[in-house]
């Protein structure tokens, strides 16, 4: 993540499996203010594109980054509206 983007919250949805970190994912953003960005913590391998797809059918959000190390999965949620 660019040191540019300050992320706002955390959201740890380790051990979770399809649907619940896009479920939550949308929650989180939900409750953050727009212009913030949130990180989502994940284990599942289908939260890269469950995410991704969600964020590009959704208005009012943006998928800044996704990486993956160590086994978790990083998404950068940006609320835009």
């Amino acid at each position: 993540m660019s040191s540019n983007t300050d992320v706002a919250e955390t959201l740890d949805v380790r051990g979770q499996n399809c649907p619940m970190p896009v479920i939550k994912t949308k929650q989180a953003v939900d409750d953050i203010a727009v212009g913030d960005v949130l990180e989502v913590l994940a284990t599942d391998a289908g939260s890269v594109s469950d995410i991704d797809g969600w964020a590009s059918s959704t208005d009012g959000v943006e998928l800044v980054e996704q990486s993956e190390g160590d086994g978790v999965y990083r998404h950068y949620v940006r609320r835009t509206a």
